[in-house]
């Protein structure tokens, strides 16, 4: 039985992930390196920013800003460039309207930082829509270990005072992390083509090209 969806965020809900991406570089031309587009999308795409800077760490090198340093500059500069450039996927806000209308919980599993999640949903209208927001800052460990995704259905719980097992759960993603912690969590996976083909997503139980592709009965009988 359906019971709740829980999305990912960039990728899924907004076409954000090239903001990332030029995000990155414009703190990583401070040190000289640039990521290639392949390189992000093959290597660093679905990670939080403190694990890509981790990856970073021997390239940046000892004199290099701290880490929490790098982040609250990739923060700002990724807060202005979404002011101007960022906007939400199509197909998004009919099917957060069609699980509305069908009582259906949703919440938010990302590795982005609330602070950015939470201005482009205020800015697009879509807060009310999500019971429960997981952000970078609240895991431990990044996709794809599931902790994000069973702490997001910890909070549909706790708010609405419901026992939703993991099986009645669909998780919504755009690369093999996200989906591979959505499995490990014994959630179900559903994959969007919007950063990755179809061949690169194969952990999914079903994959589409766009959220209008799914309606109720699909969702359910995924569920099933």
């Amino acid at each position: 039985m359906l019971e709740a969806v829980i999305f990912d965020f960039d990728g899924v809900i907004t076409d954000s992930e090239i903001l990332h991406f030029r995000t990155f570089n414009q703190v990583l031309a401070s040190y000289g390196i640039e990521i290639t587009k392949n390189d992000y999308y093959k290597n660093y795409l679905g990670l939080t920013d403190r694990d890509v800077f981790d990856l970073m760490a021997e390239k940046l090198g000892s004199t290099a800003s701290p880490i929490e340093k790098l982040i609250e500059q990739k923060n700002h500069i990724f807060e202005e460039l979404a002011k101007t450039d960022g906007r939400v996927i199509e197909g998004v806000r009919d099917f957060l309207q069609m699980l509305f209308e069908n009582k259906i919980s949703m919440a938010i599993c990302s590795g982005a930082l609330l602070v950015e999640i939470e201005m482009v949903l205020e800015s697009a209208k879509l807060r009310h829509f999500f019971e429960a927001v997981v952000s970078a800052e609240q895991v431990k460990k990044g996709k794809p270990n599931p902790h994000g995704y069973l702490l997001a259905l910890e909070k549909l719980n706790a708010k609405k005072q419901t026992s939703i097992k993991p099986n009645q759960c669909i998780g919504i993603e755009d690369s093999h992390w996200g989906l591979e912690a959505i499995k490990a969590a014994k959630m179900h996976p559903v994959a969007i083509t919007n950063s990755y083909d179809a061949e690169q997503l194969k952990p999914a139980e079903k994959i589409i090209a766009n959220l209008s592709e799914l309606g109720i009965e699909d969702l359910r009988k995924i569920c099933s």
